[in-house]
């Protein structure tokens, strides 16, 4: 199976694992019938090589570190990919992950930006990898994969992040977002109720909500 696509592309390919890239970089180059490709193993890199190579495609992976040698998480990879969209907003993009519903966190800036846009589970067969890269070059957006049905606003995402990830408490979470903490306990409520995690008498909410928004991608 080749693209039935003439031109010449440039693709840069943005992973950390050695293995997963060489095989990609192989059938990438097996499909597109001229084709360079130009790979990058942390976000740091990958964005320095978009901007040098000015790329027809980026295809990338969520779970990056943030630079060579530091810990892997999917917020680095989601950080590069928001930094991506809003520097070069018609750029096309292919996202290809394990952590697909993390992807929750932008869509907002996915549904606004203007390239190709199409997602591809690590599980999925590398030609329908392939075909969804060809869709982005093609200018075609397919996110049907992402739940949708939650309502998220970006302070509720951000009292998340200072909560599970910077693991901070109420009166901190007030102090770094500039809100009082009653504003904090109502945003908690508003998330809970999205989530649909409710206090028991002897359940620990704060550790349920975690639960649950890990569940759906909202924290790594």
């Amino acid at each position: 199976m080749t693209s039935n696509l003439t031109q010449h592309l440039k693709i840069v390919v943005i992973d950390d694992h050695a293995l997963i890239l060489r095989g990609v970089v192989s059938a990438i180059k097996g499909y597109f019938p001229r084709v360079d490709v130009h790979c990058a193993t942390d976000a740091t890199t990958g964005f320095a090589l978009v901007q040098q190579k000015q790329p027809d495609l980026v295809l990338l992976d969520l779970s990056l570190p943030e630079s060579l040698g530091t810990t892997v998480l999917p917020r680095h990879g989601l950080q590069l990919l928001k930094d991506l969209m809003k520097e070069y907003p018609e750029l096309n993009i292919t996202v290809q992950s394990s952590n697909i519903k993390a992807l929750m966190r932008l869509i907002p800036e996915i549904d606004n930006h203007q390239g190709g846009f199409t997602i591809a589970d690590k599980l999925l067969p590398v030609e329908t990898l392939l075909k969804r890269m060809e869709w982005a070059v093609q200018g075609i957006n397919y996110t049907q994969d992402l739940q949708r049905d939650l309502e998220i606003k970006p302070e509720w995402l951000e009292v998340l992040e200072l909560a599970f990830e910077a693991g901070l408490q109420d009166k901190a979470i007030a102090e770094k977002m500039h809100k009082s903490e009653r504003m904090i306990r109502h945003y908690w409520s508003k998330i809970r109720d999205v989530l649909g995690v409710y206090p028991e008498a002897k359940d620990n909410v704060r550790s349920l909500t975690y639960i649950q928004a890990k569940k759906v991608g909202l924290v790594d």
